[in-house]
């Protein structure tokens, strides 16, 4: 507990030691911030109903599963890994190797984002974003349209939500322009929620409950952390929801969504791809150094000891703080599907189900460098007129934003024992 406090101060004296405007600092932002982040954690993780809820989601989060296994069993055959070995058309001698991520785990993106782009068209999800928006306004006194864009942050990406107030980029003060963009990097788009949910359903009870209690508690984190680097009092109201994305009908939502659902699985595949082979490759040259400890330099090892004092301040246990530090640094220098992916191979004892608890949460945000691209590309392609300042704010948001995600497995570290 002490830790997990002491991490809230030190990841909040960070943000302030980045300011722009150190003695503008505004304390009732960090009351009422620290407040909100802590009334989520506690109702999504004590309040009994929202723990049944959180089941419930996962129940839902299995059946999309089960479907899209159909689906791509249909296009894909056995490539899919079915558990029933008379589905192959040879023997199976290690059921493990069946897991194919290209056909097993990346079409839940595909499927997913049909999915969302059907409740957007039925105006379910508009009217959750609404609710979320004005809580936020009365709370942290953001003005509409940052509003807007930081609620659509919990359930859609980092460059749609923006998309939710183009006609106001223009004008936002650079204190809101810097809130949209930190809170595009510490949460995550619901089409990729279920893929983490998946990928951490053995390790992690109630997985995709956890993932998106990470972006609901990381939503105001990231206001308060993003209006002490960068302060302002400017307030741009605005920003309908309705008609920002407008499907004529729901068949029109279901061709549209998987063309777009098509381009992320495929871009996510290739992201991997890439990744994966440019560790593999850090690793061989770092092979040629003489070894440390007795055992080889890897690329995991030295972020492990560059991010073991940040998780440490989490609330990890000094012991396991290595490989909850190499994790953190794959998820900064690589993307958090990666970081998910390593501490789901990790063995049982590597770290204790608190720990797994605390980084899945900690982890659970785009703040990578990969993501800078992106963000760059799709907020200056929709404000082309505030591109340079984009650019310039744009690696500032990956300390802002881990700090917000850094903040969120604090609370979990404080609230959650063994």
């Amino acid at each position: 507990m002490v830790q997990a406090i002491l991490g809230l101060f030190v990841l909040t004296g960070i943000a302030w030691a980045l300011s722009e405007q150190r003695r503008k600092l505004d304390w009732r932002l960090i009351v009422v911030g620290l407040s909100c982040q802590l009334l989520i954690a506690l109702v999504m993780l004590k309040f009994p109903p929202a723990r049944n809820a959180m089941a419930v989601l996962n129940d839902g989060v299995a059946a999309i599963s089960s479907a899209t296994e159909v689906g791509s069993a249909f296009v894909f055959g056995f490539l899919v890994g079915s558990a029933d070995p008379a589905t192959y058309p040879f023997e199976i001698s290690n059921t493990g190797a069946t897991f194919i991520v290209a056909f097993r785990v990346l079409p839940l993106i595909l499927f997913f984002t049909v999915l969302s782009a059907l409740l957007w068209h039925f105006r379910i999800l508009p009217l959750v974003i609404r609710g979320f928006s004005y809580l936020l306004k009365r709370s942290l006194g953001v003005g509409g349209a940052v509003g807007v864009s930081t609620a659509a942050n919990i359930f859609i990406g980092m460059v749609e939500a923006p998309v939710l107030i183009r006609p106001y980029l223009a004008i936002l003060s650079r204190s809101e322009l810097f809130v949209v963009m930190t809170c595009g990097m510490a949460t995550v788009a619901g089409s990729v929620m279920i893929l983490y949910s998946v990928i951490l359903a053995d390790i992690i009870p109630n997985a995709i409950g956890h993932i998106l209690t990470a972006s609901l508690i990381s939503a105001p984190a990231a206001i308060m952390i993003a209006k002490i680097m960068i302060p302002g009092d400017s307030r741009t109201e605005g920003g309908d929801v309705g008609k920002a994305i407008e499907y004529h009908s729901a068949m029109d939502a279901i061709t549209m969504a998987t063309g777009d659902g098509l381009r992320l699985m495929v871009n996510v595949g290739a992201m991997l791809v890439v990744l994966v082979s440019l560790v593999a490759l850090a690793n061989s040259a770092l092979s040629l150094l003489p070894a440390l400890l007795g055992e080889p330099i890897t690329l995991e090892r030295l972020l492990g000891y560059l991010f073991a004092p940040l998780v440490w301040l989490l609330g990890i246990p000094w012991g396991e703080c290595l490989v909850a530090g190499s994790l953190m640094g794959s998820k900064t220098v690589l993307n958090e599907l990666i970081a998910y992916m390593q501490m789901s191979n990790l063995p049982a004892d590597t770290l204790s189900d608190r720990s797994r608890l605390i980084m899945s949460y900690a982890m659970c945000g785009f703040a990578n460098l990969g993501s800078l691209g992106i963000m760059i590309g799709g907020i200056g392609g929709i404000c082309p007129e505030r591109r340079a300042e984009i650019v310039a704010l744009a690696p500032r948001t990956i300390i802002s934003g881990t700090l917000a995600t850094c903040m969120t497995g604090a609370l979990v570290g404080l609230l959650v024992w063994e």
